[in-house]
């Protein structure tokens, strides 16, 4: 009777240890996130066929086709009042009153431990998914992926994970949505981990790899497994080609960073216009309108023109004027506030780019060449992956998208060539700009998170030194020798910051007693010098301390009242952020 007690006791143990293991509940909870992720994409993606059917009476991908059958005005009226619907909801319900996007999830991950809202992301979604269905040239990608990092951050955040898992489920949530958009599960794994994980570590890459199956299995389940483009292109033809990759390469880079530079350039025109905000989206849905007249391809994903461009199907003088066409559309929609994302414009963009290239080159060296198709797929992933900022996905999901892998060498060298123009010549990815036009730079992620973590009034010290603006110069000196620290604050009479004194404060008057009786302290102060208030936290600290050159500055209570509170000093600020980071590491960790 003992023994079996014994056994099942042990077993009992055991599974109390395992719901202790953060690898098996975090895989667990990865499966769910993704098909949660993924049965959101399948409905984000009814969504934007349903409004682009109410709209223009267009299947999902023949936008293009069906828009040039109608009345000019019904082609300008539907993305006009798709803007000003788009424009009520982003400045009644969203954060910033501005679209949400990729961004937005690299800065959850970078700097709030991976936590999202998920009304915000459901609205998102909503404000997204009308803007593609209305015809907006801008890609459905970006919205499932912010759309799949808020439900899985929700989760995280309801269930109180660490900021390591956290980070992973939110990680899980963006590989399920990428997987289950692009039916590319190794692509959706990749992606997660290369932009919004930041490591590829066994303990983060394993979940996500389970989330982008589980997207994977429900989006396959839902529309069929099948590649977004079918064609026919074979290996490369030759090696002397490479030359003509490299060069694509670089038309790529360029075209990426123009692509980019515009869509900042129609934001500031957007600005300079004197209307209501909630207004912009409608004038950019009438401009894009108005394109759309003489040329439908500008609307909606454009994946129809890029089958097109592989099939060899449009002319080297329309790939040009698409392509010019598309860049302008995209710019319009993005800059004047229409949600979406990125990533197909750039796959149409790059489509055109590497079409019209490889029709030239083709016809110079016919026997070199491997056909226009082969440029057209090289184009593709050279200017995504150069505007994503995400090379080593984007060439996977280009893959994965044209169940090619023939072309493999040729699309690395362009897509690293294309990358390298894109860094040299502006700096960062789309993303990146986007959040630095914020004022946010994620650069230092993990670091930046821990020091704005840690607020100012933890690390405040009483021994700041002070005077009265009364203070006689021979005290003054006689504090200042005192001090370690060589500066003297200087207070009103209700405790209020009135200045700062240092020896060099005193200039002639520090060694010349003739002037005891005629100085003080008011006198010799600097006035409105450097603080800090309680609320501010360590990154604060630090960039203060270093633009000003000062090691000591004093803390308040806040901007209004100004009431001293003590001061800090740059070795405690250094130090403790140190010991945050070393604990915040090891929580990392698991330690």
């Amino acid at each position: 009777m003992h023994e079996p007690r014994i056994t099942y006791l042990r077993l009992l143990a055991h599974f109390r240890r395992m719901l202790r293991n953060d690898h098996l509940i975090l895989s667990v909870l990865a499966l769910v996130v993704g098909c949660i992720a993924g049965a959101a994409v399948v409905v984000l993606r009814e969504m934007i066929a349903l409004v682009q059917f109410v709209g223009f009476r267009a299947e999902a991908e023949r936008l293009a086709d069906y828009a040039a059958e109608l009345p000019w005005w019904h082609v300008i009226a539907v993305p006009t009042v798709g803007g000003l619907v788009v424009g009520v909801l982003v400045y009644r319900f969203l954060p910033d009153r501005r679209p949400q996007g990729v961004a937005d999830v690299i800065e959850a991950t970078a700097l709030r431990s991976g936590r999202m809202s998920s009304r915000v992301g459901i609205m998102a979604a909503l404000v997204n998914g009308l803007s593609v269905g209305a015809g907006a040239s801008v890609g459905r990608e970006g919205p499932a992926v912010h759309l799949g990092a808020s439900l899985s951050g929700w989760i995280g955040r309801r269930l109180h994970l660490s900021r390591s898992l956290t980070r992973t489920l939110l990680g899980c949530g963006v590989a399920s949505a990428v997987a289950a958009s692009f039916n590319a599960p190794i692509a959706g794994a990749l992606f997660a981990n290369e932009v919004v994980v930041g490591h590829y570590a066994l303990k983060a890459f394993a979940p996500v790899v389970i989330a982008s199956v589980a997207g994977t299995a429900i989006s396959r389940s839902w529309f069929g497994d099948f590649p977004a483009f079918t064609f026919n292109t074979g290996i490369i033809a030759s090696f002397w080609e490479f030359p003509a990759f490299v060069l694509l390469g670089i038309c790529a880079g360029i075209t990426a960073v123009v692509f980019m530079k515009s869509i900042s350039w129609s934001a500031k025109v957007a600005q300079m216009i004197p209307v209501p905000p909630w207004l912009r989206p409608a004038i950019g849905g009438f401009a894009v309108g108005l394109m759309a007249t003489q040329l439908p391809q500008v609307l909606g994903v454009g994946y129809a023109v890029t089958e097109s461009a592989l099939l060899l199907q449009i002319s080297l003088t329309m790939l040009i004027v698409i392509g010019v066409a598309k860049v302008a559309a995209t710019a319009i929609c993005l800059g004047f506030g229409f949600g979406g994302g990125v990533f197909s414009p750039s796959l149409v963009i790059g489509a055109t780019v590497g079409g019209a290239f490889g029709i030239i080159a083709t016809a110079v060296f016919p026997e070199f060449s491997s056909g226009p198709g082969a440029y057209t797929i090289v184009g593709m992933g050279a200017v995504a992956a150069a505007v994503m900022g995400a090379p080593i996905s984007t060439t996977l999901i280009i893959f994965e998208m044209t169940s090619n892998y023939a072309l493999t060498l040729a699309v690395m060298v362009a897509v690293v060539i294309a990358s390298e123009i894109t860094l040299h010549f502006h700096g960062r990815s789309f993303f990146s700009v986007q959040l630095l036009e914020r004022g946010i730079d994620v650069k230092g992620g993990f670091e930046s998170e821990v020091m704005r973590s840690i607020k100012i009034g933890k690390v405040v010290t009483k021994d700041g030194p002070t005077v009265t603006p009364g203070t006689c110069l021979q005290e003054l000196r006689e504090k200042l020798q005192e001090s370690p620290m060589g500066e003297l604050f200087v207070l009103g009479e209700a405790g209020q910051l009135y200045g700062t004194v240092t020896l060099a404060d005193l200039s002639e008057s520090a060694f010349d007693h003739e002037f005891d009786d005629l100085v003080n302290a008011g006198d010799v102060a600097r006035l409105h010098p450097p603080f800090l208030t309680l609320y501010d936290n360590l990154e604060t600290a630090l960039t203060l301390m270093t633009d000003t050159g000062e090691e000591h500055i004093a803390v308040v209570d806040n901007n209004l009242t100004m009431n001293y509170r003590g001061c800090v000093h740059h070795s405690e600020v250094m130090a403790a952020y140190n010991k945050a980071l070393v604990e915040a590491r090891h929580e990392e960790h698991g330690e």
